[in-house]
């Protein structure tokens, strides 16, 4: 087997035959061998963590009409890792009263959180970790143990600064899962899998011109479960003083940051994956594993830019707006668009490509034309309201 059509396959079988030769049983060196290869994902993954660092200031440099790192390196690219270097030195400190375990540990759940999630995600047509048929439902269930991390570090930290802003993190994250959740139910409709490569498989058009309004629904989730602009209520400075990672210090809030970044280019990932065929672009995936490989790292470093650049353009919003936002737009919007797509597919299931095509497409303009619509009308009742309260103050005084 030529090494460049399935390089994973003819590696894992190469380290094998050096394993048994040593003596090892199969399942011990089959073992030895799935570790190598989670050991490796994971140290590309912390190469590009790094690396996502240098962008990120390169972008919002650009953004926001400053200098971005340009002095460690060329074009300051070795900056991230005198970072590595200051964080890895600095002093590590545990506030009085905190519950150490808890307080160690939330940093590293924080990270796995988002380095598990890579678990299910198919790089190319013979590269993918594991195959699950609920890939879907592993993403909400995996990335609800980010969550649970804030909640530990705010908790553990004990510092009342740190519990108000794991407390609004927690229940701005939890409840964008709703709608999030809600959106990646029509990928699953369309192909009538919850695989992750079934999904990428199915998408011989990509799914965002059947239903560009789940898109962009998933996309907003996205960014406030990230919990980053205009959704940071986690890190609230002016409020705050950083929220729920206040009292963590040198690597372990290195760990929180790194984790943040990585998670962002994941969601970008995801959303290449449900809504832009993943690996798919024109055939190209199937000359070589690794021209599949960037075309889905290129996908996912997009959908991170886009995730930038709201993130550097858009004012962070009140914590009551947010979950109004949600509860009383989002997702009502959210499980609407799923009962309209699910009834679309079922009445278009055997008509021809182009008919089912068009019947999508209108029915998100119609979905989205009405929630526009209801949500004028009830701002206008709202100015009303207001406006007749302040004609009655003035009319008192």
């Amino acid at each position: 087997m030529n090494f460049w059509n399935d390089p994973l396959k003819v590696a894992a079988d190469w380290l094998m035959g050096i394993f048994t030769s040593w003596g090892m049983n199969d399942v011990a060196a089959h073992v030895l061998v799935a570790f190598l290869g989670v050991l490796l994902l994971i140290t590309i993954l912390m190469v590009i963590d790094i690396f996502l660092v240098w962008i990120e200031r390169k972008v919002v440099s650009r953004f926001q009409d400053r200098i971005g790192p340009n002095r460690v390196g060329p074009f300051g690219l070795i900056q991230p890792f005198a970072d590595i270097i200051k964080l890895m030195i600095k002093e590590d400190t545990t506030p009085d009263g905190a519950d150490k375990v808890v307080y160690n540990i939330a940093p590293i759940l924080s990270m796995m959180s988002v380095l598990i999630l890579w678990a299910v995600v198919p790089l190319a047509p013979v590269m993918l970790g594991v195959d699950l048929n609920i890939g879907v439902l592993f993403i909400i269930a995996a990335g609800s143990i980010g969550t649970l991390s804030i909640i530990m570090a705010g908790w553990s930290s004990n510092n009342k600064f740190s519990v108000i802003g794991a407390f609004r993190c927690v229940a701005v994250m939890v409840s964008f899962e709703i709608p999030m959740l809600a959106t990646l139910l029509i990928p699953t409709i369309f192909t009538g899998s919850m695989g992750m490569n079934a999904i990428i498989q199915g998408q011989n058009i990509w799914y965002v011109f059947l239903s560009p309004l789940a898109a962009l629904i998933f996309l907003i989730a996205a960014i406030a479960e990230l919990g980053r602009a205009p959704f940071d209520l986690a890190e609230g400075e002016s409020e705050l003083v950083s929220g729920y990672n206040i009292e963590y210090s040198g690597m372990k809030f290195g760990m929180f940051y790194a984790g943040e970044l990585l998670h962002a280019f994941t969601f970008g990932g995801f959303w290449a994956i449900m809504f832009f065929g993943g690996y798919r672009f024109f055939g190209l995936e199937q000359i070589s594993p690794f021209l599949a490989i960037a075309i889905i790292l290129f996908k996912a470093l997009v959908g991170y830019w886009i995730i930038m650049w709201v993130k550097y353009t858009v004012m962070r919003i009140r914590i009551d707006q947010m979950l109004a936002f949600n509860w009383k737009f989002l997702t009502p919007v959210a499980f609407v668009l799923v009962m309209v797509t699910a009834l679309m597919n079922a009445l278009l299931r055997d008509a021809g490509n182009w008919l089912y095509i068009t019947g999508m497409i209108l029915s998100n303009i119609i979905v989205a034309w009405a929630s526009l619509e209801i949500v004028r009308l009830v701002s206008k009742k709202e100015r009303e309201r207001v406006e007749g309260l302040k004609q009655v103050v003035e009319a008192h005084h």
